[in-house]
């Protein structure tokens, strides 16, 4: 293995990226790095602050003096808050639609990206988002676009939730994660885009094991160029 490479996945809402990161990561003996946790730690912190997600400069002030750290754990990555384990808190519905709004702001995004950086210095690292292959880590020796159909990431997202004891219909899914497609996609800030040097994986018929091979089978190929 050689120690240093960079691996960006990106792609829309549901389209499994976590999960795949974190288990290509495991494979490959690289650091995993949850860029979405970080902005939704922060938007858990101002819902429960009752800080306006919409107002940027109090975002960014929330920002500045809020402590967020990846950890490693059982179940994969533990996200601390403050201190706080914040990993079950983070993935509730009231985040989940709150998200785009924070990730919208550019000043917020400009500290994210300079904190997610400097987790990825000098590492083997898997790190997953919606700008990683475009903004945060440009220069990725590889950088893979996750998709999948919108019918197939809401039912996984559903049957994820069912999981969690989260009940939210099949049919307010698909249109949660239409409406967070339009807003990633035309946000000003780093808008969700397939980086021209990124590879396409569309995982609608795919099983989480291809999608994870499939990216091993890659990075491998780049480690001994």
């Amino acid at each position: 293995m050689v120690n240093g490479i960079q691996i960006a996945i990106d792609g829309p809402a549901g389209a499994g990226k976590s999960t795949v990161a974190k288990m290509a990561a495991e494979k490959l003996g690289f650091t995993y790095i949850d860029t979405g946790a970080m902005y939704r730690a922060l938007t858990h912190k101002a819902l429960t602050d009752h800080i306006d997600i919409n107002d940027e400069d109090a975002m960014k002030r929330l920002l500045l003096h809020t402590d967020i750290h990846l950890l490693p754990s059982a179940k994969g990555q533990a996200v601390l808050l403050d201190g706080e384990d914040v990993s079950e808190a983070i993935r509730t519905q009231e985040v989940t639609k709150a998200v785009s709004a924070v990730a919208a702001h550019p000043s917020v995004r400009l500290l994210m990206v300079d904190k997610q950086r400097q987790l990825a210095n000098n590492k083997g690292v898997v790190m997953d988002g919606r700008d990683i292959g475009t903004d945060v880590l440009p220069h990725a020796q590889l950088k893979i676009f996750l998709t999948a159909s919108v019918e197939e990431r809401a039912l996984r997202r559903f049957k994820e939730n069912d999981g969690r004891g989260i009940h939210t219909s099949l049919e307010q899914l698909q249109a949660d994660i239409s409406e967070r497609d339009r807003a990633d996609s035309e946000r000003k800030a780093s808008p969700l885009r397939q980086a021209e040097d990124a590879i396409l994986v569309d995982s609608t018929s795919m099983t989480i094991g291809d999608v994870v091979e499939k990216i091993r089978e890659l990075a491998e190929e780049r480690m001994v160029r």
